[in-house]
């Protein structure tokens, strides 16, 4: 596997994936990138949630639980770009598999992976200055006792900070919008707009919701990544995934889809 950082910024595929909002992740290299994709780009939407998150306030040495990581890509970056302590959790990648990944970034004394149900995690109350969720927490956290459950393991005045795939607006009924009929699938019925978001996080006192919005233009940067990704990709599923969703991006241009954004403080007192 090719060194995490690139050398090269100028090649083909780097220059593809170089976009200016997300200097940290133009760093990291494409080909790693690519070969590690299970959805969108996670590293350009981690570094678009980052600020909202404060993550750039943490101390060094800060404990941070990076919810649904898949292949640990996200919990590499918040290990190298934050220097902090990560627990990187997912339930369909093995520990031993990240733990290779992670190795080989050279952040294994600050990364370390579980593997567990997110309705179970195996961790103590305040265990965590940060909760960081990237493409994974419409999975599970649309469950109305959930936020309650996982805001637990966050010291007072943490915060958890997700990145979502979104609906720009609630979808009135129980079909989708004609345009993307023949590409919907039943779990995007899991995709919600950030003001659902934020009164879904609002309700209860579990967290005070400090950001729930949209990312501008996030359907073009999701569809330059699953064309490179359905070029580039030397694996079946992701190739065969992107080339479905690059068509549905095509026909919708950002009506009804692209990325929330939401960030909520567990109170202090």
């Amino acid at each position: 596997m090719s060194d995490i950082t690139s050398n090269t910024p100028h090649e083909t595929l780097a220059s593809r994936l170089t976009l200016p909002r997300y200097p940290r992740s133009s760093a990291y290299d494409a080909r790693w990138a690519v070969e590690n994709a299970m959805g969108p780009h996670p590293l350009w939407l981690l570094e678009w949630l980052a600020p909202a998150l404060g993550l750039d306030t943490l101390r060094p040495g800060a404990r941070v639980l990076d919810l649904g990581c898949g292949r640990a890509m996200t919990s590499v970056f918040l290990a190298r770009e934050y220097d902090v302590q990560v627990v990187a959790h997912d339930l369909w990648i093995t520990p031993d598999e990240n733990a290779r990944r992670i190795a080989a970034a050279g952040v294994a004394d600050r990364v370390l992976p579980v593997r567990a149900e997110a309705h179970d995690l195996p961790f103590g109350e305040e265990s965590f200055d940060a909760i960081v969720s990237v493409d994974a927490y419409q999975y599970f956290g649309t469950d109305d006792l959930y936020l309650p459950t996982l805001a637990r393991l966050l010291r007072p005045g943490g915060r958890i900070g997700v990145v979502v795939p979104a609906l720009a607006a609630e979808i009135e009924g129980s079909e989708p919008p004609e345009h993307l009929e023949p590409f919907w699938d039943p779990a995007f019925w899991c995709f919600h707009s950030p003001a659902w978001w934020r009164r879904h996080w609002t309700r209860g006192a579990a967290v005070e919701v400090e950001t729930a919005d949209w990312l501008a233009d996030g359907w073009r940067e999701w569809l330059l990544w699953c064309d490179v990704v359905a070029e580039e990709s030397t694996e079946e599923f992701p190739v065969r995934a992107s080339r479905e969703s690059a068509e549905m991006l095509r026909v919708d241009r950002g009506r009804t889809l692209g990325f929330a954004r939401v960030v909520g403080r567990r109170p202090t007192a």
